[in-house]
């Protein structure tokens, strides 16, 4: 279903997978914690790869449903909208993945509001070190929306 639709996401989801992989070296494991430079730049990372999920469910919220949220609330209420089956169209994705992109979304607003020497990389070092299983569970689930 959704042919130009899948074909858009297809082009974010290599744009994610590209994102990663240019930016492999931030993924790693970590013995301690990065220097304030590093920092900055896994927390771009991190909220660049969010910008891009969101993108994805910009793009189905659109072309899909018709809309795209708006107001204060829009990116948390676009999130739980691809949770949720509407009249034209199953839910996006799982709960649990929702649950997982909902740090995401967090770290977002901590990105955008927060100056850099306050980034805690206890609070990123989870998000970074999954953006690989996130992405794969995304798109499994994606496959499943698409049929």
């Amino acid at each position: 279903m959704w042919p130009e639709t899948r074909k858009k996401v297809e082009i974010e989801l290599e744009f994610l997978h590209r994102l990663l992989e240019d930016h492999r070296d931030l993924l790693g494991p970590r013995k301690g914690s990065p220097d304030s430079t590093t920092l900055l730049a896994i927390a771009a990372l991190i909220h660049s790869f969010y910008t891009g999920i969101e993108n994805v469910f910009k793009r189905i919220s659109l072309e899909v449903d018709g809309s795209v949220p708006t107001g204060p609330r829009s990116h948390t209420d676009l999130l739980v909208l691809m949770e949720q089956p509407t009249r034209a169209r199953p839910a996006v994705i799982s709960e649990s993945l929702g649950l997982r992109l909902g740090e995401y979304l967090s770290f977002r607003h901590v990105f955008r509001t927060a100056y850099s020497f306050q980034l805690d990389w206890a609070k990123m070092a989870g998000p970074v070190s999954q953006c690989r299983e996130t992405l794969q569970q995304l798109e499994a689930e994606l496959v499943l929306f698409f049929g």
